[in-house]
């Protein structure tokens, strides 16, 4: 896979890609439309971060490239590369439980607090894209 060179794209399935984890500077991108939303991200080596209509969905640490990222009612799927292990945090739904799939293995079950963030631990080093999967139980 390779990275985001547009920062963020519609993709023909209805998902969208987004990050650039190796850009020295940061950019950003805002006020970007797809499927009746907007977004806006900022991504850099340093970190990668995604909202949609003004609220939190992504970020990760340090920055990722991120491909086919969907939302449906029943969760939230993407593949994410980049040069170095990550801290993933994902914006879902407050007060509920999601059971995690890093690579098809599961990570476990997690409840949200009313924040409604999930936080991940992602072995991209070496590892190039990895699939990740947070299934709404």
């Amino acid at each position: 896979m390779a990275v985001v060179e547009e920062l963020l794209r519609s993709e023909s399935n209805g998902n969208i890609s987004f990050g650039n984890h190796e850009l020295a500077a940061k950019a950003k991108l805002e006020d970007y439309e797809h499927a009746g939303d907007l977004y806006k991200v900022k991504t850099f080596q340093a970190i990668t971060k995604l909202e949609k209509n003004g609220l939190f969905l992504y970020e990760s640490v340090p920055g990722t490239s991120v491909h086919d990222f969907c939302e449906s009612e029943s969760g939230i799927s993407f593949v994410v590369e980049g040069k170095q292990d990550a801290q993933i945090i994902v914006g879902v739904e407050e007060d509920s439980g999601y059971e995690v799939f890093v690579g098809g293995e599961s990570a476990g079950m997690i409840k949200t607090n009313l924040s409604g963030k999930i936080n991940i631990s992602v072995e991209l080093e070496g590892s190039g894209a990895v699939e990740v999967k947070i299934i709404k139980k």
